[in-house]
């Protein structure tokens, strides 16, 4: 896999959502899609099976009950992608190592992570607007 894809004319990059950029969707007032379309241009959005399993576990607790079932909702229409790895994290840096893909999320230990292993992380800024660390 590549992180560059064709479709008819044009050419998508490959964007993989961890769970706290999910739920960052439903917690500030920034206009995601727009931002993505800003960052990236012409885009697919992948969800690995271990992150919606983390969502769905969070859906589960009182606190995170409502944002975390919005959160699956949402992701229904995006592309789930399996990977072996025991923990989302893990699983995040692999497909990305694998699609060299760009990694959505707010958790800065995965960013440090991430940038190590020399990949593009997309994170919230300032609450007001995602940045594109390449």
């Amino acid at each position: 896999m590549a992180s560059d894809w064709i479709r008819g004319d044009k050419i998508h990059k490959t964007v993989i959502l961890d769970s706290s950029a999910i739920l960052m969707f439903f917690e500030v007032s920034v206009d995601w899609k727009k931002e993505l379309d800003r960052l990236v241009g012409s885009y697919r959005l992948m969800v690995p099976t271990t992150v919606a399993r983390e969502l769905e576990i969070l859906s589960t607790h009182r606190k995170d009950q409502k944002k975390a079932a919005a959160a699956l909702k949402l992701i229904e229409t995006f592309e789930r992608i399996d990977d072996p790895a025991s923990s989302a994290d893990e699983a995040l840096v692999n497909i990305a190592l694998k699609t060299h893909g760009i990694v959505v999320t707010n958790d800065s230990e995965l960013r440090k992570r991430l940038k190590n292993n020399g990949l593009s992380v997309i994170f919230l800024r300032g609450r007001k607007k995602l940045v594109l660390d390449e």
